[in-house]
């Protein structure tokens, strides 16, 4: 989840599914890829935020995974037979004056919002808990 001081939390609209909101969310490009490496690398393909140019540990690993059910929709992005996925939970703090660049063929549109309408509007239930989680741990 990305977010700024003042809680609210970045969302973006998925291209090739309306209304589908969520926060930034990608896949290791290697079994072995460290997992800040990854998170890194999706934010900015997703957003362009630069996550090197931002202070460091604004990155954080909640330490906290959950396993869940892969859409069918989306498991032809899968090798054969993988109905299930690893998610892990990351937070970044932002400055205010992030700017976000979207990746037009992923997502569409974005909003800032305080951290208990992001949680609602979030397609997916574990995105909402962990927005839910990162703002109760304050």
């Amino acid at each position: 989840m990305i977010h700024k001081s003042n809680g609210e939390v970045l969302l973006i609209e998925r291209a090739d599914k309306p209304n589908f909101w969520q926060s930034v969310t990608g896949s290791l490009d290697f079994l072995d890829e460290d997992l800040s490496v990854a998170a890194t690398r999706e934010v900015f393909e997703e957003t362009g935020i630069n996550i090197q140019s931002l202070p460091v540990n604004s990155l954080q690993n909640m330490q906290h995974q959950i396993e869940y059910e892969i859409y069918p929709q989306w498991r032809h992005r899968y090798a054969p037979g993988v109905s299930r996925n690893t998610e892990h939970w990351f937070s970044l703090l932002v400055p205010d004056s992030t700017r976000v660049q979207l990746a037009p063929r992923e997502h569409v549109a974005y909003q800032w919002l305080p951290s208990a309408e992001a949680a609602r509007k979030c397609f997916s239930p574990s995105n909402g808990e962990a927005i839910l989680k990162l703002f109760s741990a304050r």
